[in-house]
């Protein structure tokens, strides 16, 4: 399973495995990456959504087999780790600012190559 590069601040799409009597189904859950925690295969993250409204706070662990698949759908630009500052806010001034420079491991191993030329 692929798990993509995201941090705090970052809104992540969660497909998660939902199993109803006998039959699963893969339900997607996205919301605001607030916090990751712990190390190794202990790894968690938490996804802050507002669902009708309501604040709605879901703690993954990283490697779960519950997890089908994460999706990164926008880089946030935050200055701390923890965003539990969020829980006190509504409306826009909940709102986390868009990465505009993200490069990432693939374009930052695209600069090196060029400035080694």
């Amino acid at each position: 399973k692929e798990i993509p590069d995201f941090a705090p601040g970052d809104t992540v799409l969660v497909n998660v495995k939902v199993v109803e009597g006998e039959r699963a189904r893969i339900q997607a859950y996205e919301g605001v990456c607030i916090a990751r925690s712990g190390a190794g295969l202990n790894e968690s993250f938490t996804v802050r959504k507002i669902s009708y409204g309501e604040g709605v706070e879901r703690v993954f662990p990283l490697y779960s087999p519950m997890i089908d698949s994460i999706k990164v759908v926008r880089r946030g630009k935050v200055r701390r780790a923890k965003l539990y500052y969020l829980r006190g806010r509504r409306g826009k001034a909940a709102r986390i600012g868009e990465k505009q420079d993200y490069r990432g491991p693939e374009g930052l191993a695209q600069e090196a190559e060029k400035a080694a030329e």
